[in-house]
């Protein structure tokens, strides 16, 4: 049997995402924020003050990744890195001012997407489609 890329589940939510992230990066761009920086903004936003490695481990990234994205959000002025106090061997990663101000904007932004993606579909099923994909990314978790 062929494989069926309408009918695979991969191939979808691949292509979903791409679609997506270009939709969100282009709502975002005017805020001068990449999607990696938003991602990582959103864990801060939940709870500043997190180490490389929290954010590694709370965004499934690689460390090379979170890195690279730390760098420039430093060098954009979103985040300083300070002593983390309760383990001198790291930092903490703290938001800045700028990089408050940007929390209602960029997640209008998102929101907007969000809609904007899910815009064909009744309340009911936007809840169900999104239960089904907390589902599936659940259990891939699990392996």
């Amino acid at each position: 049997m062929a494989f069926q890329k309408e009918r695979s589940a991969g191939y979808l939510a691949n292509q979903m995402a791409r679609l997506f992230a270009k939709g969100l990066h282009e709502r975002i761009r005017p805020l001068d924020l990449a999607p990696a920086q938003f991602m990582t903004l959103l864990a801060l936003w939940d709870e500043d003050g997190l180490t490389q490695i929290e954010l590694v481990r709370r965004l499934d990234v690689e460390q090379a990744t979170m890195a690279n994205t730390l760098t420039r959000m430093e060098r954009d002025g979103l985040i300083e890195r300070r002593a983390n106090p309760e383990d001198g061997r790291s930092q903490a990663i703290h938001l800045t001012p700028r990089a408050k101000a940007l929390r209602d904007p960029a997640t209008a932004a998102a929101r907007a997407q969000n809609a904007a993606a899910l815009a064909d579909f009744s309340e009911e099923e936007r809840e169900t489609f999104l239960a089904l994909m907390r589902r599936a990314i659940a259990a891939m978790h699990k392996d």
